[in-house]
């Protein structure tokens, strides 16, 4: 759908955790031969959490932003927290990251949107929809995902794919003559795949002081192979009404950003025409990272000069839900 709303990421961050976790690690705590994860999954090695929290990795990610942008803290008007997995039940992660960044006293509202692994995509489109009705102007979208503390050892595939990371973008009007924008923005759930992916627990409904919850409850789900043969049969028509050719080509984009989802998403890329060195993938050496993956992917992509001023980028994935979404811009 296309929306062309001027839009500009004046700055990026990211945070990385201290801890490198190789594929080894995961194959002597899942019981799995050596290899195994690289040649299955396609990760080598992963970050994991120490002593860090999300809001925190979410603070420094967002300093680092916030630098680039040439912005203070107290000069934000909003702070979007989009991240997959929560610090706690409440309150609102926004409120952790606002407060970590030294503006607890700011009255700066704070507040998160969550679509799972592509929240940061849905925060970039309701970004865009507040800098269009001048509502805000200095916005700060964060993600901080910590997945490794709800890994499942029973369930190898999903338990050797997921790492731990934040990313942030500081998110500005274009200034005169500057071509940056967002050109398309599409979101479709189908609660039908609600349970291939999921954690039971940690709601209202299996709550650690119901007798009939389990500590399996609170760990990590999901069955890949339904996710996959799902994707692939709703990907071609979402990426048509996202925009026209794309399930065929990349048209007129420059770079792909997609979610890390799994080796054996990122490959199912190519069947679109997509070609493989516009694709960027962070796989190997950062895992799944929830929500923070696509960040992440981006910020290196930048640092590392595939993404340039006046590129165009898109941002795609599914997510929990089972949700599929997209978005193209102009950087």
């Amino acid at each position: 759908m296309q929306i062309n709303v001027p839009f500009k990421i004046s700055g990026l961050g990211r945070y990385l955790p201290k801890r490198i976790v190789p594929s080894s690690e995961l194959e002597a705590l899942c019981n799995l031969p050596a290899g195994w994860v690289e040649r299955r999954n396609g990760v080598r090695e992963r970050r994991w959490v120490t002593d860090e929290t999300s809001s925190y990795m979410a603070a420094q990610a967002a300093l680092e932003a916030l630098d680039e942008a040439k912005l203070k803290p107290t000069e934000l008007d909003l702070i979007i927290n989009a991240s997959g997995t929560a610090e706690q039940a409440i309150p609102d992660t926004g409120a952790l990251i606002q407060r970590q960044l030294g503006l607890g006293s700011s009255g700066i509202p704070a507040m998160t949107v969550h679509m799972t692994c592509l929240s940061f995509v849905a925060g970039l489109d309701v970004a865009a929809n507040f800098l269009q009705t001048g509502r805000y102007k200095n916005i700060l979208i964060a993600s901080a995902d910590v997945a490794s503390c709800g890994i499942n050892p029973k369930e190898p595939e999903s338990a050797s794919l997921v790492g731990d990371a934040a990313a942030a973008m500081v998110i500005t009007r274009p200034q005169a003559g500057e071509g940056s924008k967002i050109h398309n923005a599409h979101f479709k759930t189908y609660g039908e795949g609600a349970y291939l992916t999921a954690i039971m627990g940690g709601g209202s409904r299996l709550h650690p002081r119901f007798e009939n919850h389990k500590p399996e409850d609170d760990l990590f789900h999901m069955d890949g192979p339904a996710v996959l043969r799902m994707a692939r049969e709703i990907a071609g028509g979402f990426l048509e009404e996202l925009a026209p050719g794309l399930s065929t080509s990349l048209t007129d984009v420059d770079v792909v950003v997609p979610h890390q989802a799994s080796k054996v998403g990122l490959l199912m890329l190519s069947k679109f025409g997509w070609e493989s060195e516009k694709v960027m993938k962070t796989i190997e050496t950062l895992g799944n990272c929830v929500a923070a993956s696509i960040p992440s992917t981006f910020y290196q992509a930048v640092r590392e000069g595939h993404i340039q001023r006046g590129h165009k980028v898109l941002l795609v994935g599914t997510g929990a839900g089972l949700s599929i979404g997209g978005l193209t811009l102009t950087y």
